[in-house]
């Protein structure tokens, strides 16, 4: 009876493929792109990393050496290192720039005149725009040693500050540096997510006598706490790729590598600069973030769904 009632499904699967065959071939090579450039190159990866890559055998036929490159990465002192500093950057940008994104869009939804709401928008929106390689240059001639602010201070008798070479301020500066640079733009994802409340709700609450806080507090975030929820779960799943590399290896030097060096820069330098060019190592560093990412993401949507919220699946 089961075989049969398989049969039958599959007869049905097939008939309902025959007639929408035009929307799959529409769909063909969209499949084939993810196939060819997101699929395939990971089986590379996978191999990659279980090899010493030889530039004159290629990757399939490089010597195996199986899981010596991940044995080397849990000893090597630098790579513990890194990977502190990006789970340690990381949570500082969960614990105050997400904050800060939905204060931010909790403000902008406040004001009431369009024109300066667009307008503040804007401005607090273009850094996002600004390259890092761009900033990285600004805030160096800024904060840097030989710095306009140090330049200052010296005339004022004031001991020189320098965060982007001081270890104790390294991180702060690399937080308030990509708030700043980031804010606006992360704040428009909660903008459209207030945008969805019914005002009906709010014309009640005014009605009886809740003012903007009152509003605030047992409308508006009630209202977002499912996309709060649901950017959680993505930042939480980036904690150990999210080490931005344009800013910090922008911003970054050797007084700050023991507080500053992610896995992403780490990654470069032993890819280009000391490693003399090992890929397998740093592909098989990639591969642990990636691991890690999948458990972390799964691990924090479970305990987000378990909470009562709506996750990723």
């Amino acid at each position: 009876m089961k075989k049969r009632t398989k049969k039958v499904d599959c007869v049905r699967l097939w008939k309902r493929i025959k007639n929408d065959r035009m929307l799959y071939l529409l769909l063909a090579p969209v499949l084939a792109w993810y196939l060819v450039f997101c699929y395939l190159p990971v089986a590379g990866g996978i191999s990659l990393s279980l090899r010493n890559f030889r530039y004159d055998m290629g990757i399939w036929e490089s010597p195996f050496v199986g899981l010596e490159h991940f044995r080397k990465m849990l000893s090597d002192r630098e790579f513990m290192q890194a990977a502190k500093n990006t789970i340690i950057i990381s949570l500082g940008r969960i614990g105050f720039q997400m904050p800060c994104a939905i204060l931010t869009a909790l403000f902008l939804n406040e004001i009431r005149s369009a024109k300066l709401k667009r307008t503040f928008q804007t401005v607090i929106t273009f850094p996002h725009f600004i390259s890092w390689v761009v900033l990285a240059g600004i805030l160096s001639n800024l904060f840097g040693s030989s710095g306009i602010i140090n330049q200052i201070l010296d005339v004022l008798g004031i001991a020189n500050v320098s965060p982007i070479t001081s270890a104790s301020s390294f991180r702060p500066f690399i937080w308030i540096s990509n708030i700043w640079k980031e804010v606006g733009w992360d704040s428009i994802i909660y903008l459209a997510a207030i945008t969805s409340i019914d005002p009906g709700l709010y014309e009640a609450a005014e009605v009886d006598g809740a003012g903007r806080l009152k509003r605030i507090w047992h409308i508006t975030l009630p209202g977002i706490k499912s996309t709060i929820a649901i950017m959680l779960i993505l930042a939480v799943g980036q904690i150990m790729t999210n080490g931005s590399f344009d800013q910090i290896f922008n911003l970054y030097s050797a007084p700050v590598y023991k507080v500053g060096d992610t896995l992403d820069t780490y990654i470069f330098r032993e890819s280009f600069i000391t490693g003399g060019l090992n890929y397998g190592y740093s592909t098989a560093i990639g591969m642990f973030k990636s691991i890690i990412g999948v458990i972390m993401i799964t691990v924090s949507n479970k305990v987000v769904t378990a909470l009562g919220e709506n996750g990723l699946y």
